[in-house]
């Protein structure tokens, strides 16, 4: 068993996309491959955050990087939000049959209604 203190991959995944400037970094790379300065221009940050955010996404697994002469391309990794897909999955059949059901009590309520 993993100790409490040890943050499981999920762990990890979770807690990188909890913060709303690590998605906007994500939704920035989608567009395609930039350095830290690049991404840092799009925001109210300095180089040194944006480095932090990057540092937390690529723990996670959604962000790579590779070397460009004195630079670091940073790119998004898409692969462990399937993993996310495949954890909200139950819950998205849980709601979907929820509100399935409520239509059709609401059906009912509208047949039995004058």
């Amino acid at each position: 068993m993993r100790p409490l203190n040890d943050p499981s991959p999920t762990d990890l995944l979770f807690g990188a996309l909890a913060h709303p400037v690590r998605r906007r970094i994500l939704d920035v790379l989608l567009a395609g491959d930039r350095t830290a300065q690049e991404i840092a221009d799009g925001f109210d940050l300095a180089r040194p955050s944006v480095a932090e955010h990057l540092s937390a996404l690529k723990r996670a697994g959604l962000v790579r990087s590779v070397r460009d002469g004195r630079f670091q391309r940073y790119s998004i990794t898409p692969s462990p939000l399937h993993e996310v897909h495949a954890w909200l999955q139950p819950y998205e059949r849980f709601w979907r049959e929820r509100t399935a059901g409520l239509g059709q009590l609401l059906d009912d309520l509208r047949q039995d209604s004058p």
